[in-house]
This record gives C-alpha cells, structure tokens and sequence, in this order.
C-alpha cells in the first residue's frame, strides 16, 4: 500500500515485515472498534485478513500499532454510511474480486463528494470490503460480518455460489443487497424482496449461445465441461439445452472444479468423440490452461465459455492458443454502453488499473443504491428498499430499473471472438 493512499481495505490488517498489532483479535473485534479503510487494490499484497474497518490516512511511513476507535475525521455531524463490499479478494479469482471491489470504492468517493444529506445530516459513505474467497461457507460468515457490523446495503457476492447463501442473511436481517456479476437464475428465484442484479442471467446466456453455437458457427457435435459450481454448472445446462433445441447434439458432458489446473483426461476422453466445439462452463482461470492443453493434445474444436472467460486475463493464461475463442457477456457491448468511456478513464486514473469485467456494474449497483437512498432521504434499509425497487436511472452500463422479481430489466448478452489478444464483438 503506498503511503498518502486514501484506501479501503477490509477487516483486520497484518501487513508483511511490519511489527504485529498490539491490541489482540478479540480487542480489535469490540464493538467500539470501527475501521474503514477506503483503498484502491493490491490488497493481497500486504493484508492476510479481512474482517472489520478501520479508516487510515498513511501520509508518510504507514505503520499499524493498533485499532482506531473512531474514523478519521469521523464527527456526530455526520450520518455514517456503511457498505459492504463482498468479493473474492484473494486466490484464482482475486483479479475479479479487486475489480468489483474497485468499482464500489470509485461510486462511494463520488458520493462523497456530492454533499448528500440523509437522516438530516451530511452523509459520509465508507465502503467495508471482505474477502468471500468465492467460497460458499466464508460467504456466509461474510454476511453475518455484514449483519453484525450493521452495514447500510450489500454489493455482491460476485459469484452465485457465493451469493445465493449469502442472501438468505441479508434477508432475515432487512439488507438489501445488488449484484453486478451474479447470472445464476436461483439468485433471484427465492422470493426475497431485498435481492436485485443488474446484470442479465445465464439463462439469457446459455441461450445466446448455444442458439450461436448451432445456428451461425454451424458446430454439430458439442462437447461440454463444467466446474460444477453453481454458475458453471447452471450455464453448462442451460447451453446445453439451448444446443438441443436448436438441433445440435452434446456428444459428452465432462465436469471439474473451479481449482483444477489438470484438464489432460478429460480433455482425452472428449478428443475421442471429435467434437466441433468445447463449451466451457467456469471462469477464466481454470478456462486458460485448458485451452493450452487443448492445443497440446493436437485438438482443434472451437472453444467457447460465457461471461467467466470474457476477460483480458483470459488470453494472457492461453496466450495464443487462446486465438479464435468465443465468449459472452451478461450485458451491452462496452461500445455502446453510454457511460463506459467515461467510467474507464476515471477508474484508470484512480487505480491505474485495466477494468477485468464487473467494475462497471458494481459502480452501477453502488450508484443505485446511493440513489434510493437519496430518494427516501435515510440510510435506513427500512426506508430506502422500498425506493430501490423502484428505481429508474441511467447508469454507466444502460438503463437500470428491476422486475418484481429483483432482475434487470431486459437483460442484454452481447456475443465476443478473441482476436489478435482483444475480445471483439460479434453479431449474433
């Protein structure tokens, strides 16, 4: 972390080669001990933990010798303003969770900056970050960090694995909570009235395509695998579906997980069914090496995979043998998206970063919360959920507005072929 750096940062810090805190976990963990830290990314090259806030100004040497009981300039003036923030901080998917994340922290310091009054005060919005590990049991104990901490609202999870769950405590504890990035059906499919996405699902994916697949590529025979999560399975399903119904034929279903690096033998077995395409239902980090391995074993399919792969971290893992692959995204092309050029150029700027994926959406997803939050005038959950499902903005990424159900609105899927290292759009 570079000193001078206003970060948001979650939970207990340890940073590597500084003295250990003095005060214990238990000290730090009093309710009396609040910490925010809105900070940029790179968490995981310092912080071990995550688990409450504190919020720091480093302006010299940053050096931590204990917990801050209140936040820094923190006044009774102020209507404090927390929001959780549940990402995949650390691990294969931590380029996804610090993008997401990333795109939280930019929404909240704009916010901050507009003077917005709630519950008769200036509102100062902090942003908790935790680290899910897209892992449905640390998700869970996330949320109940989120319902302890009595955060405002919830952005994410950014997996459906570990969104789904997570819910059910935002539910029975009043949070709403928005998704940029969860495509799972289920996620909104369980009747609570506190869940949204701004994102369309993999049913609308699994259905773009494989209509694509069959229809414009003219693959025959399909071959698919799936890392039996909760997104990779779901949309390996529904393509496969999709794939059926438009007269194609699935010559194998293979499966793996989401932490496998070994594709050899099932990529083996599904060589001998010489399949036109492989569909990959997972993300980008296990997609990758299978498509490297693919071209080890002299196979030549058309690779495709859907928003998980969709990534520049994608083809740096394949590298050119990643050439020609397909993928989709659960949303508009950047091109068309009204505020992308905009948003790219202050998120460059603020966290001298490339946007992955998800960034844009959790800004979304943060604004429209903010946004409800003004409508009802209050911080409360209570008060500004009703608003929320009503809202009707223009975000970065298009329209936002939700069904009944908590889904966006006409979900758009855009259609994408790697070429020379860049995802360019395709028509379907």
């Amino acid at each position: 972390m570079k000193p001078s750096m206003l970060a948001t940062v979650s939970s207990r810090q340890h940073l590597q080669g500084a003295a250990p805190m003095a005060p214990s976990y238990a000290e730090c963990h009093k309710p009396e001990w609040r910490m925010t830290l809105l900070s940029p990314n790179n968490y995981d090259r310092g912080i071990s933990m995550y688990r409450t806030t504190l919020t720091l100004i480093a302006a010299g040497a940053l050096a931590l010798t204990g917990c801050k009981q209140t936040t820094e300039g923190a006044s009774s003036d102020l209507t404090e303003v927390k929001i959780g923030s549940a990402n995949p901080l650390t691990g294969p998917f931590a380029h996804w969770g610090h993008d997401a994340d990333n795109g939280v922290i930019l929404a909240a310091e704009e916010a901050n900056s507009e003077n917005i009054e709630l519950d008769g005060k200036k509102a100062h919005f902090t942003v908790q970050s935790e680290d899910d590990q897209a892992d449905p049991k640390v998700a869970t104990q996330v949320a109940q960090r989120f319902v302890d901490a009595k955060v405002a609202g919830v952005i994410g999870h950014l997996t459906s694995g570990a969104a789904i769950p997570a819910s059910r405590l935002y539910s029975e504890a009043g949070i709403p909570m928005i998704s940029g990035s969860v495509t799972s059906p289920k996620f909104t499919e369980q009747g609570y009235k506190n869940t949204f996405r701004i994102i369309a699902n993999d049913n609308q994916q699994g259905l773009a395509l494989g209509q694509f697949a069959i229809k414009q590529l003219k693959a025959k025979k399909i071959a698919v695998i799936d890392d039996r999560t909760t997104y990779g399975q779901g949309l390996a399903d529904d393509f496969a579906k999709a794939v059926k119904d438009a007269g194609g034929t699935v010559v194998k279903h293979e499966y793996t997980t989401n932490s496998a690096t070994d594709f050899h033998a099932i990529l083996t077995s599904i060589k001998s069914a010489e399949p036109d395409l492989i569909f990959y239902g997972g993300m980008d980090a296990q997609a990758g090496p299978l498509v490297k391995q693919m071209k080890q074993l002299g196979m030549t399919p058309i690779f495709m995979g859907a928003d998980g792969i969709n990534t520049p971290e994608f083809s740096k893992l394949a590298g050119a043998d990643a050439e020609g692959s397909y993928a989709s995204s659960a949303g508009a092309d950047k091109a068309i998206m009204p505020g992308y050029a905009d948003f790219n150029q202050k998120f460059k700027k603020r966290f001298n970063a490339e946007i992955q994926a998800y960034a844009p959406y959790d800004y979304d997803a943060t604004r429209a919360m903010i946004d409800a939050m003004k409508r009802a005038k209050s911080a409360d959950p209570a008060k500004y959920l009703p608003e929320l499902a009503k809202t009707n903005m223009q975000g970065v990424t298009g329209k936002i507005a939700f069904t009944p159900k908590g889904d966006i609105q006409n979900g758009t899927v855009t259609l994408y072929r790697l070429k020379a290292g860049k995802w360019e759009t395709v028509k379907p």
